[in-house]
């Protein structure tokens, strides 16, 4: 990296680049890496980790020539904060379960964002905004629960669930395109709410559902009487009945 950087005969791309513009393709490794791990392609994993890595590689270099920190320091910090948020094992805790473990980090993680505030922390604080939406909207509902901002079961988050999509209706009703967006906003956050209460990651059951989708839309495709369902479509009502089939055939 710090040849393809290098002024005197590096490459004209990598040397236009900044953190800003490299941010893009750090997120995109990372979701090549989980799109790996969902198909069980331990080759593809491999490759797709070295892609990820060499994202890292390529900020630490931009910040060593900035004279900020070296990817040895990357290193280290982590290392350091691995020790520091596992004292059951590099110091004399004790901490007998993965939820006991779970509780100590978030309280460690707590202390440490304090600290760095400097006494004006907010339990929201360092919640990601360029996490992917669902995610970000579970973990700031898991931080406002530690608070008790939470409900006691998934009963009163049904609730929610259906309070929340009667507002839609409404404003749907009223044509107003600003207010529908704001309910379709407060129903997907009131989503997320609800697999978090079920223990279901939505980020992962959404990716299961356009997977299923796509399966399924696939034998529209391969099993409709005409080759190409735009330039002749189908009723609605046999696309429907194919899907149907797909989805009796376990698709």
């Amino acid at each position: 990296m710090a040849k393809l950087r290098d002024p005197d005969g590096g490459c004209p791309w990598d040397l236009e680049q900044d953190f800003s513009s490299i941010a893009p393709y750090t997120i995109e490794e990372a979701y090549e890496v989980a799109d790996a791990i969902q198909r069980a392609d331990m080759a593809d994993l491999k490759d797709e980790l070295g892609d990820l890595l060499l994202q890292v590689v390529f900020h630490a270099q931009m910040a060593d020539e900035a004279r900020l920190f070296r990817f040895a320091d990357v290193v280290a910090a982590v290392c350091e904060k691995m020790i520091r948020r596992h004292p059951h094992v590099f110091g004399t805790a004790h901490i007998d379960s993965a939820e006991g473990q779970t509780v100590s980090w978030e309280a460690i993680k707590a202390a440490e964002r304090a600290e760095k505030a400097k006494g004006d922390a907010s339990l929201l604080d360092d919640v990601p905004v360029a996490l992917p939406a669902l995610l970000r909207a579970v973990k700031l509902q898991k931080r406002a629960a530690r608070a008790r901002f939470d409900w006691n079961d998934p009963v009163r988050v049904f609730d929610k669930v259906e309070e929340e999509l009667a507002e839609l209706r409404e404003a749907v009703a009223s044509g107003d395109a600003a207010h529908v967006a704001e309910e379709m906003g407060d129903l997907l956050f009131v989503m997320a709410n609800l697999a978090r209460h079920l223990k279901v990651d939505p980020e992962d059951a959404l990716r299961q559902a356009n997977a299923k989708f796509v399966r399924r839309f696939h034998y529209i495709e391969q099993n409709a009487d005409t080759p190409d369902l735009v330039a002749e479509p189908l009723s609605l009502e046999a696309l429907e009945a194919l899907w149907q089939e797909a989805k009796a055939k376990g698709l």
